[in-house]
């Protein structure tokens, strides 16, 4: 069992958000995020360098990506109701022909800034205002952003890979799936009382399986890849760790390109007798 690393005999599950070691409530400090060891606070005094989180990220006092994010999927959906909700979700919403066939590979990733309706962007828009300022507090302003997009391109990446051809998805459930992922992962490394998120997600989970028109591929595609960016950026070593946190993400973009160049040479095999020609 983890032991305060002054006390010995005082058993702990609050680790420090900067060196990870265990501490008791005797040898805590309140910290922006969680808590922090007082020898790392007595180092973070004599330092001239600004103190960084578990992610490498800077300390931030108030969540400004979190609300821009929120700002821009309502701008968005405000023109896409103006517009018409189905034209636009066509234009620019997740389908594979379109993406195959016509060459339109940003719908891997606009579709996940336009919704079905207004209960469906106002879930998502909860979900994100309650989950993401926490998850950037963790990571910092880059990284978080990074993780979302990341997060919200795996889940259009697996809607495209494993959805029929005539599907056209759109929604922020994609990255809103990798947030929650993501806060699992970094609260299992802070030893954060996750159980709520958990929670959270297997519901939402169920409901995605259970509930008619809805993506659940992106939904699992979103959560797998928002449990992998953090992982990589929480559990980097602090020698080099921007190197390594790079070259994990790296890895794990190269995945999805690999998984969307499958399914594009699948739909142009499955289209060619048609006499179906890319579009350059």
């Amino acid at each position: 069992m983890p032991v305060c690393y002054r006390h010995s005999d005082r058993i702990s599950y609050i680790s420090c958000t900067r060196c990870g070691r265990p501490v008791c409530p005797e040898c805590m400090v309140a910290a922006p995020v969680g808590f922090q060891c007082r020898a790392c606070v007595a180092s973070a005094a004599s330092e001239t360098v600004t103190p960084t989180t578990v992610a490498g990220g800077q300390y931030i006092a108030k969540p400004s990506v979190t609300y821009a994010l929120i700002g821009i999927n309502l701008a968005l959906f405000l023109l896409q109701y103006i517009g018409g909700i189905n034209e636009v979700a066509g234009d620019w919403g997740m389908w594979p022909v379109g993406i195959a066939v016509g060459g339109e590979w940003w719908r891997l990733l606009t579709g996940a800034f336009l919704h079905g309706s207004l209960l469906h962007i106002a879930f998502n828009m909860y979900i994100l205002f309650a989950l993401g300022p926490t998850l950037e507090r963790v990571l910092g302003h880059g990284r978080y952003l990074l993780l979302y997009v990341l997060a919200a391109l795996g889940g259009g990446v697996a809607s495209y890979a494993f959805s029929d051809m005539r599907t056209v998805s759109v929604g922020a459930s994609g990255a809103i799936f990798g947030l929650m992922a993501a806060l699992i992962v970094a609260g299992r490394r802070l030893r954060y009382d996750i159980k709520q998120v958990v929670i959270l997600l297997g519901i939402n989970i169920v409901i995605g399986f259970m509930a008619p028109n809805v993506d659940w591929r992106a939904h699992l595609g979103g959560l797998v890849t928002g449990a992998a960016v953090a992982a990589v950026l929480v559990y980097a070593p602090r020698a080099h760790r921007n190197l390594w946190q790079t070259l994990g993400v790296l890895s794990i973009l190269g995945v999805l390109i690999v998984a969307t160049m499958w399914r594009t040479a699948q739909i142009m095999e499955f289209v060619s007798p048609f006499g179906v020609v890319l579009n350059t």
